[in-house]
């Protein structure tokens, strides 16, 4: 039991941390997309830079690694709202009925 103890659960836990946030993000920029489109691109903008700088204040290296994973996300859903737009047109991913496609 004592060597369970020894072991870094930080690196484990963050690793998992890393796994959720990313699959929470992945919804989030397609729900946006269909509800919204790109042009909530800035959202993720200021999430990220807005949870980068809270990174930088946190004085815990674990909670700054966690922030700043959701700040890296934030900035890596601006890509993927983009992305996301073309998956659409492609018919990958259901079109919003309701908004007017250019």
């Amino acid at each position: 039991m004592e060597f369970l103890a020894q072991l870094n659960w930080q690196a484990v836990i963050i690793g998992a941390v890393s796994f959720l946030i990313i699959g929470l993000f992945h919804p989030i920029v397609i729900k946006g997309e269909y509800y919204f489109g790109k042009r909530i691109w800035p959202l993720f903008l200021a999430a990220g830079i807005a949870f980068m700088l809270l990174a930088l204040c946190l004085k815990s290296d674990f909670w700054a690694i966690i922030v700043a994973l959701i700040a890296f996300s934030s900035f890596w859903s601006i890509k993927e709202l983009f992305e996301q737009e073309e998956r659409v047109k492609k018919g990958w991913f259901p079109a919003n009925p309701n908004k007017k496609r250019q």
